[in-house]
C-alpha cells in the first residue's frame, strides 16, 4: 500500500476541494478548455523542468512511495500527476474564493442601502 501513497495524496486533494466546485460555484471542472489551457504551461514547464533534475541527478523519488511506473525520460507517474492536480486545487480555491467575496460584498451593499431605501 506505501506505493499508492503519493497516488492517494493526490486523490486526497481532489477530493477535499470537490465542494469548492459543487457548494461555492467555482466551475473550473466545468469549463474544461480554460482548465485545460491554464494546465498545459504548468505542465510543460514543470515536466522539463523535472525532466532535466532527473537526468542531472538532482532529484529522485523514492521507490517505497511510488508505483514504479515510469513516462519518458523517467519522469514518475505521480510527479505528472502532481502537476496537474495541486494547479487544479489552486484554481478551485482561487475561484471559490474569488466567488465567496463577490457575494460578500454584494450582499454588503444590499445592507448598506437597505436602511435608506426603507427611511425614504
Amino acid at each position: 500500500m506505501d506505493q499508492y501513497q503519493y497516488l492517494l495524496l493526490m486523490a486526497g486533494c481532489l477530493l477535499l476541494t470537490l465542494p469548492l466546485e459543487l457548494v461555492l460555484g467555482a466551475r473550473v471542472w466545468r469549463r474544461p478548455r480554460r482548465l485545460l489551457l491554464a494546465l498545459l504551461p504548468v505542465v510543460v514547464v514543470y515536466g522539463v523542468w523535472d525532466v532535466v533534475a532527473i537526468a542531472r541527478g538532482t532529484w529522485d523519488y523514492s521507490e517505497r512511495y511510488t508505483t514504479g511506473v515510469l513516462l519518458p525520460f523517467e519522469m514518475p507517474l505521480e510527479e505528472l500527476v502532481f502537476f496537474v492536480v495541486i494547479p487544479i486545487c489552486g484554481l478551485l480555491t482561487y475561484e471559490a474564493v474569488g466567488n465567496t467575496l463577490g457575494w460578500w460584498r454584494a450582499r454588503r451593499r444590499t445592507t448598506a442601502t437597505a436602511p435608506a431605501e426603507r427611511g425614504a
